[in-house]
C-alpha cells in the first residue's frame, strides 16, 4: 500500500486564494520515494526552485502563473520531466513514477 496521503498531498494551511501551489508524489512500484529531488524549471529551462521529497515522498512549490516543467531526480533512476500549468487559486497536482 503506498504511504502517500490519499486524494494528494494535503493543502491545510495553504492560502489557495492568492497562490498558485505545484505539488505531488514521487513514487516508486507504488511505494513512496523520500529524498528525491525535485527542480522547479521555468518555461525556458531555468533552474528556479528545488525541494527534498518527504518521507511520503511529497513535494511542493509556490509558483507565478504559467508553465512550468517539474524535474525529478532519484538515485537509481532516469530523470523525470512533466510539464504543469500553475494557476492562481489552483493546485496543479502531479504523481510521478519513477523507475
Amino acid at each position: 500500500m503506498c504511504g502517500a496521503t490519499e486524494g494528494g498531498v494535503s493543502t491545510e494551511g495553504v492560502d489557495l486564494d492568492s497562490e498558485a501551489v505545484v505539488q505531488g508524489v514521487v513514487t516508486r512500484d507504488g511505494e513512496p520515494v523520500p529524498n528525491a529531488y525535485v527542480r522547479l524549471l521555468d518555461s525556458s529551462g531555468e533552474f528556479t526552485a528545488e525541494v527534498p521529497t518527504s518521507a511520503t515522498g511529497a513535494f511542493r512549490f509556490f509558483a507565478a502563473p504559467g508553465t512550468w516543467t517539474v524535474r525529478t531526480l532519484a538515485p537509481r533512476a532516469t530523470p523525470v520531466d512533466r510539464t504543469v500549468v500553475a494557476e492562481t487559486g489552483a493546485v496543479a497536482e502531479l504523481e510521478v513514477t519513477i523507475g
